[in-house]
């Protein structure tokens, strides 16, 4: 059984257990109630400049995108500043 938690991930059921996966391609990326972030694919991009003018003093701040590791759809993004941890959205089945 498959259950949507977002637009891009879910969680399935399989024999080892409920895990969340990559809507698109099924990928596990890890045990539902786990970081799944840490199983992901990151990109960080300097959000200096990013915006316009507008958004020239963000000397530091960072857009994190997540990405599945099997077929590459993203599945996540946030804002931080270098060396914060991640968002994480424990799910539980």
């Amino acid at each position: 059984m498959n259950r949507p938690i977002a637009a891009n991930l879910e969680i399935r059921t399989t024999k080892d257990g409920d895990r969340i996966a990559c809507r698109a391609c099924g990928h596990p990326l890890a045990p539902a109630g786990d970081a799944w972030k840490r199983h992901a694919v990151l990109r960080e991009l300097s959000m200096n400049g990013a915006g316009g003018k507008a958004y020239t003093g963000a000397q530091e701040a960072l857009l994190r995108q997540f990405a599945c590791p099997g077929c590459g759809v993203l599945l996540d993004s946030e804002m931080a500043l270098p060396g914060e941890p991640f968002l994480d959205d424990i799910v539980r089945a």
